[in-house]
């Protein structure tokens, strides 16, 4: 980042603050991508930060969306705001980084092409429970010439409902309606607020109250699996991610049984071939008990918790890293 950032709540409400940041690598060739390493400047506020290719021909439109707002960066609650739909079987992910993560290198071999001229988002999610001191977060990038034969990889997202109900004896506050928790989420985040229902639309169903939520997808085209990772927030207890459950092809990619919001790195697994019509599950189970035990809960009401963006909401995200014919 070219200066320090203040976060601050951009709707006047709530407890989280997501700016992107536009960040020239100077790019006078095309190049591979082979690896990615997040500085978080002030690690105490910095949630998560997520890096986007943006290629050159929306440059121009990312260049007058940071133009456009007052001070570095623009507010950008879900993705960048680039596209309008951004593809879930195709995201412009280049790289993430959480507690726990470090550098990210890809294996011997792959990489993510970048053009000629391309730029990077980096998307800082600041926590604001941890407060609103300054921050000057950087990102390196491991680079390799276009000429070099390399594989290119692409990465998929399994986003899943969170359905989760207040407790029995602490359902007295009015958050713990569900359209009034998805009413105040809407009011913090704007469009992004929607994504607790518009996620039916992906997963089919309609929202059921539950500890455990999971969302199925089915592949258009073959694809192998090389690493894989999962994202949840305070409130996750485990994450799984299975390929063609209940079949004799079936297949665990990624199993948590406790997760740890501390540890969060992707991991490499076996190449496993999808093709296409396959399936690929994501389970996660969020549990409020532990509302109790984590100081981030501290003065915050009970609700009723749906898919959000802020560090007290939840999310249920898996992540594959796929090489494809």
């Amino acid at each position: 980042m070219p200066e320090p950032y203040e976060p601050s709540a951009p709707t006047g409400f709530g407890t989280d603050d997501y700016r992107c940041f536009l960040l020239d690598p100077e790019l006078e060739h095309d190049a591979w991508l082979t690896g990615t390493n997040v500085l978080p400047g002030n690690p105490d506020v910095v949630h998560h930060v997520i890096l986007f290719r943006v290629p050159p021909d929306q440059v121009a439109r990312a260049e007058s969306m940071d133009a456009a707002t007052s001070g570095q960066g623009w507010t950008c609650f879900g993705g960048t705001g680039l596209d309008p739909v951004e593809s879930l079987d195709d995201a412009p992910w280049l790289g993430a980084w959480a507690p726990g993560s470090g550098e990210s290198v890809h294996e011997a071999g792959y990489g993510v092409r970048l053009d000629k001229g391309s730029r990077i988002v980096m998307q800082v999610h600041y926590n604001l429970l941890a407060g609103t001191d300054e921050d000057v977060s950087a990102t390196q990038l491991r680079l390799m010439p276009a000429q070099r034969k390399l594989t290119e990889l692409k990465t998929m997202l399994l986003p899943a409902p969170v359905e989760l109900p207040c407790r029995t004896g602490h359902d007295d506050s009015k958050l713990c309606d569900r359209d009034a928790a998805v009413a105040d989420v809407k009011q913090r985040f704007g469009l992004a607020g929607g994504t607790a229902d518009g996620l039916y639309f992906l997963c089919g169903g309609r929202p059921r109250p539950g500890n455990v939520q999971s969302c199925t997808r089915t592949l258009s085209e073959p694809a192998t699996v090389r690493g894989v990772a999962g994202h949840m927030h305070l409130l996750g207890r485990s994450i799984r991610i299975e390929a063609n459950p209940g079949t004799d092809r079936a297949k665990t990619l990624l199993d948590i049984p406790v997760w740890d919001f501390d540890n969060q790195a992707a991991k490499p697994v076996t190449p496993y071939r999808l093709r296409a019509g396959d399936t690929v599950k994501v389970t996660c189970r969020h549990v409020q008990w532990l509302r109790d035990k984590l100081p981030a809960f501290q003065g915050q009401p009970e609700r009723y918790v749906v898919w959000g963006e802020g560090t007290t909401d939840e999310m249920c995200l898996g992540i594959l890293q796929v090489t494809r014919p």
